[in-house]
């Protein structure tokens, strides 16, 4: 997916070094982590950079993947515009003011995402059901893809979105309204985000080129956190340089929703809490073993020999 989140993959095609590293990566864009977990079940995918979510849902319906690494966590936000962001400002308690909006303009507000399933539908959900006690019926929720989203958001179509970067920061540059009114760290502490994933039949066939790749991944994260400058062109190239500005994907890149690690250890405890609220609500057909979804050796080895290096 063109997002913020798998910016590793970005940094690491554009600063040419899967070239270098003698790795010809086929890219296949999605416009949703949903739309990637149909064509994992068909076979289509070997290596996959998306949320965690996602991930869970295809191990719960069969598809044999293995997470390998982390890319991202507490990456999701909620950007109110208009009313719902003035309402917000005035009204301190998130709950009380998602009433009070509901109250004083006579409908529900509209809250905008990514399809069923989805890192930022679950965070939402969430958020509404676990951390304001209010439930999801409290508000009404808008599946669209990752375009759609910005576009929903800029023309007055929705009263806000739980999305990402560069959406969050791209809303709040162009219209003057709109702001974040929480971010992952409220709707779900520590919330795991986008992670590269493989097939269980790639790890086996294939262990240099994923040792390879992983190199590059926690080389690519070093890139986004200590210098967003440097990496700022690449993730351009990938997420719309014809629609967004330089200075806007660098401040994307700056943003407190922009959380770059590469340990899957970090986001194993927040993953678990994930996965229980969405097996609650349905979105997994069966209990996934977390233990079995997660093999981190691969990552081990090579932080190790980085390390040591």
């Amino acid at each position: 997916m063109p997002i913020l989140p798998v910016a590793q993959l970005f940094v690491m095609e554009g600063e040419g070094w899967t070239t270098e590293a003698g790795l010809e990566l086929e890219l296949t864009r999605f416009s949703s982590g949903p739309a990637m977990v149909q064509a994992l079940a068909s076979g289509e995918l070997d290596v996959m950079y998306f949320g965690i979510g996602p991930a869970m849902v295809a191990r719960a319906n069969g598809v044999p993947i293995k997470v390998l690494a982390a890319s991202i966590r507490e990456q999701i936000g909620l950007v109110a515009r208009g009313e719902l962001a003035e309402t917000f400002a005035r009204v301190e308690d998130p709950a009380e003011a998602i009433t009070r909006f509901t109250e004083e303009q006579g409908r529900k507000p509209q809250i905008a995402t990514f399809p069923r399933g989805s890192v930022p539908d679950t965070v939402l959900r969430y958020w509404l059901v676990e951390r304001l006690g209010v439930g999801e019926e409290a508000v009404e929720i808008v599946a669209m893809g990752a375009d759609r989203v910005q576009q929903a958001l800029l023309a007055g179509a929705v009263d806000g979105a739980s999305i990402l970067e560069p959406i969050l920061t791209t809303v709040q540059e162009r219209d003057e309204s709109a702001r974040v009114v929480a971010r992952a760290d409220e709707m779900l502490p520590g919330q795991p985000g986008a992670v590269l994933a493989a097939r269980e039949s790639v790890l086996a066939e294939q262990p240099e080129a994923l040792r390879a790749l992983m190199s590059l991944h926690l080389r690519a994260t070093e890139v986004l956190v200590e210098e967003p400058e440097r990496a700022a062109p690449h993730v351009r190239e990938f997420v719309g340089k014809r629609l967004i500005g330089l200075d806007t994907v660098e401040a994307a890149l700056r943003s407190p929703s922009s959380n770059y690690l590469a340990d899957p250890h970090a986001i194993l405890e927040a993953t678990r809490t994930m996965h229980d609220f969405q097996a609650a609500q349905g979105t997994l057909r069966k209990s996934v073993d977390l233990d079995a979804l997660f093999d981190t050796d691969l990552y081990d080895a090579v932080a190790e020999e980085q390390a040591g290096s």
